[in-house]
């Protein structure tokens, strides 16, 4: 009795301790396979230069075992990575490299059939700021003044921005809500083309990227009124926040990472640890302040939770300038 009771409790024993360590196998042996960083964009553009710097940190740092190769899906205003993404259910190696407002525009859409429990965030590392830009010459000094003629005259200015439902019109949007102004919005392929036109006199200001607007202002073509990141921006330290500025307005292009729903827990646990090793690099590190970026890091949850708090935001945007329908 004794001796089938102790091999009774080393059996018990034995299969206790496997079943703890499973999912530490399970983590440890991903990726089995080579990871796919899926970007929504053609190659060039903001979010796949996120892709490629980060699969490079990945590789020559040896942070995963296996290959890691960029997968290019444009198209549909994001509809056609996202689709993609969507059928990759339950599978940890298909990683999409998020533009949060991107990824939010599509659980808006309902062609898509795609909300938030679509996605298993892993890991968020950045904001790319926007700035109030103005011609050198500009009569407008402040954002102040800026903001008073757009109340004393509705609809007289004009702000050139890249997409008609992207971060920069977004921010137009806010302004108007917080200050009462109104603008006349026009939209052009890309930050950089929205920013030629106020050089040129043809509108008044743009909301871009500081870092679209970083050469002309340097060549002292273009003038920052404001930017909306969190703290003043060491490339032109002189330039208020809005917030300093008294409005509740801190927004810029995300950059963060997701899998699909469904993945093993352990798997998207080992790609959050991983992300953030690429995030303390100093690869990361550099690629960051060389994009002008805010480095913002959010793991698993708290970028869930940032994605869910901003989705409310983004709804309400869409459904005021007539791209998502009221409820």
């Amino acid at each position: 009795m004794k001796t089938t009771l102790a091999c009774r409790r080393l059996i018990q024993g034995v299969v206790a301790a496997a079943v703890f360590a499973v999912p530490a196998a399970l983590a440890q042996s991903f990726p089995s396979r080579p990871i796919e960083l899926l970007v929504h964009t053609s190659p060039g553009g903001g979010t796949d230069i996120i892709a490629r710097v980060v699969a490079e940190i990945l590789t020559r740092e040896k942070l995963v075992s296996q290959p890691v190769n960029v997968i290019n899906r444009p198209g549909g205003a994001g509809a056609i990575a996202y689709t993609y993404f969507k059928g990759k259910r339950g599978d940890p190696h298909t990683i999409m490299t998020v533009a949060s407002l991107t990824l939010l525009i599509q659980t808006t859409r309902p062609e898509m059939g795609m909300g938030l429990e679509n996605f298993t965030p892993l890991a968020f590392l950045a904001q790319d700021p926007q700035a109030v830009m103005v011609a050198a010459d500009s009569p407008f000094r402040t954002l102040k003044d800026l903001v008073e003629a757009g109340k004393r005259e509705p609809g007289s200015l004009v702000a050139s921005v890249a997409s008609p439902g992207g971060t920069a019109r977004m921010l137009v949007w806010l302004i108007e809500r917080e200050t009462g102004a109104r603008y006349k919005v026009v939209s052009f392929k890309s930050g950089a083309d929205a920013i030629l036109p106020v050089m040129g006199g043809h509108t008044h200001f743009t909301t871009e990227n500081v870092s679209e607007g970083h050469g002309p202002v340097e060549a002292k073509k273009l003038r920052v009124l404001a930017v909306s990141s969190a703290q003043r921006l060491p490339i032109v330290p002189d330039v208020p926040t809005l917030k300093e500025l008294g409005y509740d307005i801190h927004i810029g292009t995300g950059r963060g990472f997701a899998m699909p729903a469904d993945v093993p827990k352990e798997a998207a646990a080992r790609m959050e640890t991983i992300l953030e090793r690429v995030y303390r690099s100093a690869a990361w590190k550099e690629h960051a302040e060389r994009s002008m970026y805010e480095n913002i890091w959010l793991g698993s949850a708290d970028y869930a939770a940032h994605l869910a708090q901003r989705r409310i935001l983004v709804l309400a945007f869409l459904q005021s300038i007539g791209i998502a329908p009221k409820p």
